[in-house]
């Protein structure tokens, strides 16, 4: 167990486990949180994971920024609401470029800055009682977080705009039907069930999962010739490495692959 003061964090083998930690603030997000997040999100980005599982502690998943210690900043709000941001998004850029999975496993409300660092994972479990709001108007405040980048993406401008503009909720079970989330579970089996998917990408090819995660960043950049070669250089560097060896002999035998 480490020693953040806001937040968890364990490594199991080629598994790490993020918890958002302060349920009596609804998990919000203040300059220490996002500073940490960024911190723990750099001691993920190592050879030796291969999963990273985020998930929240009590009640709710994130209820966003912490507005409470916006609003006493001597700093003043602008200010001090930037330097969250820069360290929130220096943290989900080094979860969008690590080589490791990122599952994210939604307990609960998960609202501004939370529902867009929720929707950022690779893969995203809801628990059954969760749900979804932009809330960043409700407060006279603007999207952060990549939401903007990626639930154009996910979900189209059109539901965006609704989002965004009428902070309208979702449950887990809208947000599944929207595209938003990969699968929701039982409340009570949601820890399981992101360790169990965990576990299954532990025992994957690092190398592939890394492939699949940069081909789709690049695909939003890229034009058609210029993202088949990155195609052709991906899967050539894969089929070159030990674990891809491995997987064409195991294929070739018929045995479960023993990946690196």
């Amino acid at each position: 167990m480490s020693d953040y003061q806001t937040l968890s964090f364990e490594q199991h083998g080629a598994t790490a486990r993020i918890v958002l930690d302060r349920p009596d603030a609804a998990n919000g997000m203040n300059d220490l949180m996002t500073r940490e997040l960024a911190d723990v999100a750099a001691r993920c980005d190592v050879p030796t994971t291969k999963a990273v599982v985020l998930t929240g502690a009590g009640r709710f998943f994130c209820a966003g920024g912490d507005l409470k210690a916006m609003a006493a900043s001597p700093a003043g709000p602008g200010r001090f609401v930037k330097g969250i941001a820069d360290d929130l998004h220096r943290a989900i850029s080094t979860f969008a470029r690590m080589d490791a999975v990122l599952i994210t496993a939604v307990n609960g409300v998960a609202a501004g800055a939370g529902f867009s660092l929720a929707v950022a994972g690779d893969l995203v479990l809801a628990a059954d009682n969760a749900s979804f709001t932009m809330a960043y108007s409700r407060a006279g405040l603007s999207p952060d977080g990549s939401s903007s980048y990626y639930l154009p993406r996910i979900i189209g401008v059109r539901r965006t705009q609704e989002l965004m503009l009428t902070n309208r909720t979702l449950t887990a079970a809208e947000a599944w039907d929207w595209g938003l989330v990969t699968e929701v579970v039982p409340a009570a089996d949601l820890a399981d069930r992101a360790q169990d998917l965990a576990g299954q990408m532990s025992s994957a090819a690092r190398g592939s999962s890394a492939a699949v995660k940069k081909l789709l960043l690049a695909s939003f950049g890229s034009g058609l010739e210029e993202q088949m070669e990155l195609e052709g250089r991906l899967i050539a560097a894969c089929a070159e490495s030990a674990d891809g060896r491995e997987g064409i002999q195991a294929f070739l035998a018929k045995r479960t692959p023993d990946f690196s």
